[in-house]
């Protein structure tokens, strides 16, 4: 152990620690702005300088390690006026436009200064570079992330949580040397055409305002406010528990019936439990791992329910395709069960005939949620996406006091009931733990085999195993880049019949969406929390849920039946590929959308429609075609969508058409030509029916 003083205060501290620990142990206040816990700490923004005695300079407390008998001082004179000067250069490089940023009122550059009530003396300074302005400063592309670089005060964590610290994609590095640089992309390519995996965690550690998750939550205001739609929200397990701390509550702080009622005040409908579709999701999945256990094929199967890890696969490792589970991830299955099932039809005559559907909006822990709900086959069925940390700022801005909401709230039904093993789907590991006693029932060993798994559990461990009597070994991988570790060897193919992986280390409990934290035991704190609420449910396994027992009773027959398929299972195609851009064009005809279907093609680019119809050439002719030729689109059940004839062949471009044809697609690519290297569109779209 280590002694030391720090403002006059006796501290000991382990070996390692830091000065910054020092401080905070003994309840100092050390501003900082560029230091997370989990992250590597550079000193970047000189805020946490210190005077440690013996020194001729200040040190950086993030990263100066404690030492015997040191004698701290943090707010000396000197110091303070160098963190006024040095805040006040910030505000130079920064704009004043608080009023409308998405983190107004928890950016930790704005609290500062209202806590010092410092002043603009320097000249405005614009960020980024004088010799290369090239550098795209605002990029709102990606339907899940916005940056906006003139925001960006230069510390680095965007850069550490996508780098070899964090994620290891890469996604985004710095540029330039000294007060020019900036955090960016490779070749300066839009976020939507890099290899982003929308997994937020640089929103998650940002400061300030410049990594954002894409936000709705205004245009979900204006729909609740016009109370012109049947509105409806589904509410993920990772943000009953997360919310908490958005509002002063302690980490693991469960707040269902407070978030219920918060939901209701401001107006919607109904609200349902994204946990039920959690467990209609284990049925199906289980159902498929034993059935592919039976065939001896496609092993091990992946877990889909995360859309980072999907899109990490459909990016970088297409020829992996097959392995992946065909459900759709709870959200996706809510969405359409909502608007396409038997409770849309309940709505009324409007509903039922197919003229209207209900407005659904999805309270997510993960901003690559956002872009799942945008993805084709499934767009649609989730009008809009909130992040855990979107709702908080609903929440505030119609001066709700969360804190002081009755904890009764209950969720509606039929599509709210739910069993402990559909909350733990929110921590790592809970998806396959929850597979894993469906999966024992469905084999007839649930009376053989243990209810919990301990070995799968956990927020630190990259890759957790587990052996299952009568299933085989399973493995659970906590972060994308863990997964990508398992991958570069083969083994994973023989060792395992079937691998969860979420992209965020502690799974949607440390999702790029929840409240931001410098609690370093948050994981663990949430990851409890979701753990003691599976232990006190009444029932524990997926098929004991009485409404999913129903549902398959009345309209979706039996796990993986073709009913079933039709609305909870999906298809894949690795990105860029024809495959990919044939699922996007088609998602677009079967929504109508004429322009977006259009913006796909060459300017002359040709679709031959083996129809009455003939060839139409020419973009603007297509979009005519789809706006004013085809019949207007239907919604609810009557909404039908063309299918991929293979689920994950990415050489396979043959489709079933939404009146049951069959026909095959040949397409001719070509450049964008609009200066990004990885945009291509349709330059000629050939239908053969068969």
């Amino acid at each position: 152990m280590i002694e030391l003083t720090i403002n006059g205060r006796p501290v000991e501290l382990s070996e390692g620690a830091t000065l910054l620990d020092a401080a905070r142990k003994a309840g100092i206040h050390v501003p900082t702005l560029c230091h997370y816990p989990g992250l590597p700490s550079h000193s970047v923004c000189r805020m946490c300088l210190v005077e440690v005695e013996g020194e001729k300079k200040p040190q950086p407390a993030c990263t100066t390690l404690a030492k015997q008998g040191d004698v701290v001082e943090t707010d000396s004179e000197s110091l303070q006026a160098f963190r006024r000067s040095n805040g006040e250069w910030l505000l130079a490089r920064h704009p004043n436009d608080c009023m409308r940023c998405e983190v107004n009122g928890t950016c930790r550059l704005q609290r500062l200064v209202a806590e010092n009530q410092w002043e603009e003396h320097w000249e405005e300074v614009p960020p980024g570079s004088r010799d290369h302005p090239e550098h795209v400063s605002s990029d709102h592309t990606s339907p899940s992330i916005w940056r906006d670089l003139s925001k960006c005060i230069e510390c680095g964590l965007c850069a550490e949580a996508c780098g070899e610290a964090g994620q290891q994609q890469y996604v985004i590095g710095f540029a330039e040397r000294g007060d020019e640089r900036l955090p960016v992309t490779v070749f300066d390519a839009p976020l939507s055409e890099t290899n982003c995996i929308s997994c937020g965690q640089c929103t998650l550690v940002c400061p300030v305002g410049a990594l954002v998750e894409a936000p709705h939550w205004h245009d979900v205001l204006n729909v609740l406010d016009s109370r012109k739609r049947v509105s409806v929200v589904q509410v993920a397990p990772a943000t009953r528990i997360a919310i908490s701390e958005e509002f002063g509550m302690k980490p693991g702080t469960v707040s269902t019936g407070r978030l219920i009622n918060a939901l209701r005040a401001l107006g919607f409908d109904y609200v349902f439990d994204t946990n039920f579709t959690a467990d209609l999701t284990i049925m199906e999945e289980g159902s498929e791992l034993l059935a592919r256990l039976e065939a001896g094929t496609r092993l091990p199967l992946f877990t889909s329910c995360c859309p980072g890890w999907v899109n990490w696969i459909e990016l970088n490792r297409p020829d992996l395709l097959a392995h992946l589970s065909t459900t759709k991830s709870p959200q996706q299955m809510h969405g359409a069960m909502t608007k396409r099932g038997n409770f849309a039809r309940s709505l009324g005559p409007e509903f039922s005939d197919g003229k209207a559907e209900p407005y659904v909006v999805s309270v997510m822990p993960c901003t690559a949620k956002k872009d799942e709900a945008r993805r084709p086959g499934m767009s649609g069925d989730v009008d809009h996406v909130l992040t855990t940390r979107e709702l908080a700022r609903m929440i505030r801005s119609r001066d709700i006091a969360f804190g002081a909401l009755d904890e009764d709230g209950s969720f509606d039904n039929p599509l709210g009931e739910s069993t402990g093993a559909a909350q733990i789907f929110g921590a790592s590991g809970g998806v396959m733990e929850a597979m894993v006693r469906t999966a024992a029932h469905l084999k007839g060993l649930e009376d053989q085999i243990p209810l919990e798994w301990q070995q799968l559990r956990g927020v630190h461990d990259a890759v957790k195993t587990a052996s299952i009597p009568g299933v085989g070994t399973v493995a659970v991988c906590n972060g994308i880049a863990a997964a990508q570790r398992m991958l570069e060897t083969d083994d994973w193919r023989t060792e395992f019949v079937a691998i969860e992986v979420m992209a965020c280390s502690g799974g949607c409990l440390g999702g790029g969406g929840e409240p931001k934290s410098m609690d370093p035991d948050v994981l663990k704190k949430r990851s409890k929390a979701i753990y003691d609420m599976d232990a006190r449910a009444p029932r524990r396994r997926s098929y004991e849920n009485t409404d999913v027992r129903k549902l398959y009773e009345t309209q979706l027959e039996k796990p993986n039946s073709a009913a079933a398929h039709h609305l909870l299972h999906t298809h894949y195609s690795g990105r860029a590929s024809k495959r990919s851009m044939l699922m996007r064009f088609l998602d677009c005809v079967d929504r109508r959308e004429a322009g977006e279907a259009a913006s796909l093609f060459h300017p002359d680019g040709v679709w031959s429609t083996a129809s009455p119809f003939g060839d139409i050439q020419g973009a603007e002719n297509i979009e005519s075609f789809i706006r004013t030729q085809l019949p207007p689109r239907e919604y609810a059940a009557r909404y039908l969508r063309h299918q991929m004839a293979s689920a994950a062949d990415n050489e396979d471009l043959t489709v079933v058409t939404p009146d049951g044809q069959r026909c095959r697609f040949t397409l001719e690519l070509c450049p964008a030509n609009d200066g990004h290297r990885s945009s291509t569109l349709i330059k000629t779209l050939h239908r053969q029916v068969l």
